[in-house]
């Protein structure tokens, strides 16, 4: 897969021409898919899932002039035959992941079969938003869980070998300053990335590159 990964979505011009060149075509030309499973620990959502599916969430992600958008949920892939779902994901251009309880969606990704397929989808565009991105990561630190595992253990997928601080310095959260990004990052044992909202992370075959507007800070790198 190729991923592009953000604090807070397509928030500025750089970050959407990075997923225009990871497409390899226009928006108006794609097809997309869209997760919101992350958010459903919180009492709140049902309705942030049903904002993000319906565009309507602060995140610039659904709403960008796609040439068609479905809605995915990991949680019920179990139930469904397997040609089925993945050969609607096959044919997406891209998928996007929104935020909520990291995780949470690592459980479901991997519980589905979903997180398996992705070695499946060489040219797939994944954009993540917070969460979304965080569940790429090989842990998120003991800051950032929100809802636990039956393996109670803050382990995430593991694609890119970095740890993400995300909504760095934002005004709506004084633990997201870069003074507790700076304690996070010094007990994570590998690179870890703080990025601000206007910042996203692109990894391509491995090759990582920071799309940036905004603010971020490399640890340990």
């Amino acid at each position: 897969m190729k991923l592009l990964l953000t604090s807070g979505g397509i928030s500025n011009r750089s970050i959407e021409q990075a997923l225009v060149d990871l497409l390899g075509k226009p928006i108006e030309e794609s097809s997309a898919l869209c997760i919101p499973t992350g958010i459903y620990p919180f009492s709140s959502g049902p309705e942030y899932g049903w904002k993000f599916a319906a565009g309507k969430a602060a995140s610039r992600m659904v709403d960008l002039p796609w040439k068609s958008m479905g809605l995915l949920e990991p949680s019920v892939l179990p139930s469904i035959d397997k040609d089925v779902w993945q050969g609607v994901v096959r044919a997406a251009d891209a998928i996007l992941v929104f935020g909520g309880a990291t995780l949470f969606l690592h459980y479901w990704f991997t519980q589905s079969g979903l997180a398996d397929f992705f070695n499946e989808l060489p040219d797939t565009v994944y954009v993540g938003w917070s969460a979304g991105s965080m569940v790429m990561t090989p842990s998120i630190g003991e800051e950032f869980i929100e809802w636990w595992p039956p393996s109670h253990k803050d382990e995430a997928l593991g694609i890119v070998p970095f740890s993400i601080f995300p909504h760095m310095d934002v005004p709506w959260s004084k633990e997201n300053s870069m003074a507790h990004a700076e304690i996070w990052a010094a007990k994570m044992p590998n690179t870890s990335y703080a990025i601000d909202d206007d910042t996203a992370i692109k990894v391509v075959d491995g090759e990582v590159e920071v799309i940036s507007e905004g603010n971020w800070v490399l640890f340990n790198g």
